[in-house]
């Protein structure tokens, strides 16, 4: 049983799987062949035996190359997708909040503003506990007048910055989050991290994936290497980096062991 007070997380040898779609074919007769001809669906193994604990307060760093499983090992922790081997044990008595694709969700018929208010009913909020962010939320934003416009007609930064002042202005006791540090401007970029060491400091419990390593080795209690669906290595995030950074060598020595 998960110790209550102290852990957020606990997975259990968990598997998770999926089908291998096939590329596009060249013709409608190609298609159509291989829709008649039986075969057996090739399956992709994105995550593989994975046994994980996270614990109240910790700040977790996720890395790994591109396909290595770190999203999906989110999904799974946001219950965007339940393993297909394994069990997932969460402490539902925390406030999570996930920031997995910035704007995902967004009505792109509705305001900036109606979304705030949208994102931070599902997120579990009252309207007029949401109202009473809304102005420090749209600040931050620095959307200005173009919080009453219609989301659909943001640009791609627009929509990261709205998704990250809603997220972070709510006062989450647990954040995941997918890379979401790439976007906007420099100055705004600083004012997210800002904010991040904050929430931080503030004891929020936070699980980053990210490929900015250097962030996370200052900010994070614990770094995370995860390599073709199995955890490589964890623990001190100085020691991870420095071995994922050697990694041509490195990942045949530990993978062997």
């Amino acid at each position: 049983m998960m110790d209550k007070l102290n852990n957020i997380f606990e997975l259990n040898n968990v598997f998770v799987e999926f089908e291998k779609h096939s590329i596009k074919r060249r013709s409608l007769r190609e298609a159509l062949g291989a829709k008649l001809k039986k075969q057996s669906t090739e399956k992709i193994e994105a995550l593989k035996k994975i046994n994980l604990k996270i614990t109240e307060g910790e700040h977790i760093g996720i890395i790994g190359r591109n396909g290595a499983g770190k999203s999906t090992l989110l999904k799974v922790l946001t219950k965007v997708i339940i393993p297909n081997k394994g069990d997932v044990i969460r402490n539902e008595s925390k406030h999570f909040v996930p920031l997995l694709e910035l704007g995902i969700g967004f009505q792109g018929d509705l305001s900036g503003k109606e979304n705030c208010l949208l994102a931070g009913m599902l997120m579990g909020y009252t309207k007029d506990e949401v109202e009473e962010k809304l102005q420090s939320i749209i600040e931050f934003s620095e959307l200005g007048d173009f919080i009453n416009e219609p989301v659909k007609n943001y640009s791609s930064g627009m929509y990261a910055r709205l998704a990250f002042a809603i997220a972070t202005d709510i006062e989450p006791e647990v954040l995941i989050v997918d890379e979401v540090f790439g976007v906007g401007d420099e100055f705004f970029m600083r004012k997210c991290i800002v904010r991040m060491q904050k929430l931080m400091a503030d004891g929020v419990t936070t699980v980053f994936v990210a490929h900015n390593i250097d962030f996370l080795t200052a900010h994070c209690s614990r770094m995370i290497w995860i390599d073709e669906g199995k955890i490589i290595m964890d623990g001190d995030p100085h020691e991870v980096a420095r071995a994922y950074r050697s990694s041509d060598t490195s990942l045949k020595l530990l993978k062997a062991q």
